[in-house]
């Protein structure tokens, strides 16, 4: 079953070489050129992904850097009202206590001065009604510089009791 044949093994040999170089000629050189340029896309493709997530990355880096800056500027801005409203409170709360200071003193002043026109009125009814009183007691017109006397006496003696 196995022969050797020199005449069918030179043929095979000389047939498979000539494939060989036709195939070289023919067909080597283009599926080298397919093969390198698929390899060539290929690459171009994975440096382009990557400058892709390099870009994306360096984007959302840079997202997360203005995101970081606006909350800590809406940090900033939060404190600054607050500081703002507390200030504002603290000023109104010393506006409306230097104006009930104010409206206390001031009718502390009218409560003071409508109390001596009372007294000042008092104490002419009361001179008066003394005079009077001493007009019926002693049933006599008493002249107006003893009547003040007497009147001062009297508001004295009140005084002193």
């Amino acid at each position: 079953m196995l022969q050797l044949d020199p005449g069918v093994i030179i043929w095979t040999t000389l047939t498979f070489g000539l494939l060989l170089v036709v195939l070289r000629a023919t067909a080597w050189k283009p599926i080298l050129k397919a093969l390198d340029e698929r390899e060539r896309t290929i690459r171009q493709s994975i440096e382009r992904a990557e400058e892709t997530k390099r870009e994306s990355q360096e984007l959302l880096d840079e997202n997360r850097r203005s995101a970081s800056k606006a909350e800590e500027r809406a940090q900033r801005l939060i404190e600054e009202a607050r500081e703002f409203a507390e200030k504002i409170r603290s000023e109104t709360m010393a506006k409306a206590a230097s104006e009930a200071t104010r409206l206390i003193d001031k009718a502390r002043e009218e409560i003071e001065r409508d109390k001596q026109q009372a007294i000042t009125q008092l104490h002419g009814l009361v001179a008066e009604l003394a005079v009077k009183a001493a007009e019926k007691i002693l049933d006599e017109t008493i002249d107006e510089s003893r009547q003040k006397k007497l009147v001062e006496k009297f508001l004295t003696s009140l005084r002193k009791n």
